[in-house]
């Protein structure tokens, strides 16, 4: 049966129940054991054209419960926000991994079915390139800002209209800090645009690092807990400044009732 394997979104909140321990060399257990065989499995679905709805949520869960198995705890709350409104939303992340990347289907898709905006890299990447364009992402590149703002307004007002929320993580890099001034305002933007609502998500996924030679492969660090906190959904007002300010201030408020000050700049 062509099927979730879990319905994450049935609860408000969602914490790991199990307890796995700690391996003793979790990036190589992580990375060999669970994330090649996903992401091979993934790529086999993209290139045949059958990596649909169900099959992407169900391999952002695989990765869920594989991070969850090298003994990193994964916190996420807010998710009965994402059911405040009917129709398309905009959500606005910080971004510090891959992590959030692979994890935010397994809860939003299964409520309201979303794409990201991404970088053109992303589609270029060996194995990974063929599954994130098999979710008909927002393509950007980094070397005009005004194209990739019209890009994004144009191309994203479409999905919008198919009734497709849309991820954007503003501050268009992965960052450990979460540095206000980099968080542009685009999904506001959009939101106004198109006359929905965003929604603010923080998050702190540093359990995944980067990696010094490929980005996407860093340190799998088991002392640190991964956190999602989604925001209640704001109708865009005037020029959308407030809206924007709210959603750093949410992101800056999360970040520090986690105990994670260090992520913010002094």
């Amino acid at each position: 049966m062509h099927a979730y394997k879990r319905f994450l979104a049935e609860k408000n909140e969602y914490y790991t129940e199990k307890r796995y321990s700690k391996k003793i060399f979790p990036s190589l257990y992580f990375y060999l054991t669970h994330v090649l065989r996903i992401i091979l499995y993934s790529n086999r679905q993209a290139k045949k054209k059958i990596y649909d709805s169900i099959n992407w949520v169900n391999s952002s869960i695989d990765i869920l419960e594989s991070i969850e198995k090298t003994g990193i705890k994964v916190s996420v709350t807010g998710i009965d926000n994402l059911k405040k409104v009917e129709g398309p939303v905009i959500f606005v992340s910080n971004h510090m991994s891959i992590l959030e990347t692979f994890l935010f289907p397994s809860f939003i898709h299964q409520v309201k079915k979303v794409v990201y905006v991404i970088k053109k890299e992303l589609t270029t990447f060996p194995l990974f390139g063929p599954i994130a364009s098999a979710r008909h992402p927002i393509v950007v590149g980094r070397e005009n800002p005004k194209e990739d703002l019209m890009t994004v307004l144009n191309i994203g007002s479409e999905k919008i209209k198919d009734g497709y929320s849309i991820i954007i993580f503003p501050q268009r890099t992965r960052s450990r800090i979460f540095d206000p001034a980099t968080f542009n305002s685009l999904g506001v933007k959009l939101a106004k645009k198109n006359n929905i609502p965003v929604i603010p998500v923080a998050i702190v996924t540093d359990a995944w690092g980067t990696g010094k030679i490929i980005k996407e492969f860093g340190k799998i660090d088991t002392t640190k807990e991964v956190n999602i906190a989604f925001g209640n959904p704001m109708s865009i007002e005037g020029n959308g400044n407030k809206q924007h300010e709210k959603s750093v201030e949410f992101i800056l408020n999360k970040l520090k009732e986690w105990g994670r000050t260090d992520l913010i700049p002094k």
